[in-house]
């Protein structure tokens, strides 16, 4: 049986799948069910100073039949009493000694941090992470991701919570910004144990056309919120790839957004991620989908090979490149499965409009053929096509030696006549 326990930053849990601070771990009843259900962290909703929330603080992105694909909420960090999170950590943590609690903190003068990291800890927390994210309401008080977004303050107040505390320190960084680099950066340089990734995202969900009013409405105004949910896991992939892959960001990643399958989760940890936490996801389908996490990541690991979680992390990396080191003379084009085919020509509407003009169609069937000399292999018919495996894209032997832009252009300047590598076409165009 494979082994799915991690030891993060110091912090042990029996599987890498953990809440996110968010509605989901507001409380010790919550966090306690979702320990029986299988979870092996969970991130305590942000605690902090007093808040009120505002009424109402949710809104979706739907697409089709397909509900909240996105998700967006301006709702603040915890609005229950210090005194009663306090206690239920140290509640959750008596029953539950070998799962990973961790504290989710945001306050704002250095004295506060050094009181609600030792009440923390005092609590039995197993870390604490410091909420330099949140994109809407603390950032306009000067923290949350006004704290992620600068990194010399960044920096600062890592240090401090590092100074103060006796347990891990993990930094939650915001994707609202140019680069993340400088904040991971700036993390590690704060004496940071660990970062995690992404949290929610500045965004506005949408506009109600009748009312005039924005997204979630609150009477009759709203505010920006922050993002979230499967539609931002490539934001998400993509950052935590950055930080995996800077040397000097090497300390561990947990990695979030988007993660509602196993699949999901293993996309992190392939991309260097040691744990990944999960939000929206359970708010839409509660904390049962961990069964289905645990069950296909033990089911992955035995047909793979792996015997342990830290054997898949990163496992990904060495495939990314910058564009320029890709090889222009690799080939594929697509192939139309006749038989399957249901003559529906979407691939035709799309690659005319959309792409390439290579897909045609004959006087006598309504079943596409490929003009393969033309066809350039981007794969937008094989997406837009409803039927699967109608459409495959087919690796061809052109000949031609491996070649890259950098390479092409370095020969170009040694004065070496070469052959531009990639496919050319020959399209007319009126």
């Amino acid at each position: 049986m494979p082994d799915l326990s991690v030891n993060f930053a110091g912090i042990k849990s029996p599987n890498p799948f953990w809440l996110a601070s968010a509605p989901p771990a507001n409380s010790g009843e919550q966090v306690m069910r979702a320990f029986d259900a299988g979870w092996g962290g969970a991130v305590w909703k942000t605690l902090g100073q007093p808040i009120v929330n505002v009424s109402s603080r949710f809104g979706s992105l739907d697409y089709g039949d397909r509900r909240m694909i996105g998700f967006n909420n301006i709702e603040l960090i915890t609005d229950r009493p210090l005194e009663d999170n306090f206690r239920e950590i140290e509640e959750v943590k008596r029953h539950y000694p070998d799962h990973a609690v961790i504290a989710s903190l945001m306050v704002e003068t250095k004295e506060e941090w050094k009181d609600i990291i030792a009440r923390s800890i005092d609590a039995g927390a197993d870390g604490l992470e410091l909420n330099f994210g949140c994109p809407h309401g603390m950032c306009e008080r000067g923290m949350g991701s006004a704290v992620g977004q600068e990194p010399k303050v960044c920096q600062e107040i890592t240090s401090w919570a590092v100074e103060y505390s006796t347990v891990p320190v993990i930094v939650k960084l915001t994707p609202n910004v140019g680069d993340i680099i400088p904040p991971g950066r700036a993390a590690v340089r704060g004496g940071a144990h660990a970062v995690s990734l992404i949290n929610t995202i500045k965004s506005i969900i949408g506009v109600d056309l009748d009312r005039g009013v924005i997204q979630p409405p609150v009477n009759t105004k709203s505010s920006n919120g922050g993002y979230c949910g499967q539609a931002v896991r490539p934001i998400a992939l993509h950052m935590t790839n950055q930080l995996a892959q800077d040397r000097q960001v090497n300390i561990p990643i947990s990695g979030i957004g988007g993660v509602e399958t196993w699949r999901d989760a293993l996309e992190f940890i392939y991309l260097g991620a040691s744990t990944v936490q999960v939000c929206t996801a359970v708010m839409h389908h509660g904390y049962r989908i961990v069964e289905d996490m645990i069950d296909g990541t033990e089911r992955f690991m035995r047909d793979k090979g792996f015997e342990t979680i830290d054997e898949m992390v990163g496992k990904a990396l060495p495939s990314y490149d910058q564009w320029g080191n890709l090889d222009l003379n690799h080939e594929i084009i697509a192939k139309i499965d006749a038989d399957l085919c249901i003559g529906c020509q979407k691939c035709v509407a799309a690659c005319h409009d959309g792409a390439h003009q290579c897909i045609h169609v004959g006087e006598d069937s309504r079943v596409p053929y490929i003009d393969e000399a033309e066809c350039i292999g981007c794969n937008l018919c094989k997406y837009v096509c409803p039927v699967p495996d109608c459409i495959t894209m087919v690796e061809v032997d052109n000949d031609k030696d491996s070649m890259t832009w950098n390479e092409y252009i370095a020969a170009k300047e040694r004065g070496e006549d070469v052959e531009h590598p990639g496919k050319s076409t020959h399209q007319t165009h009126f």
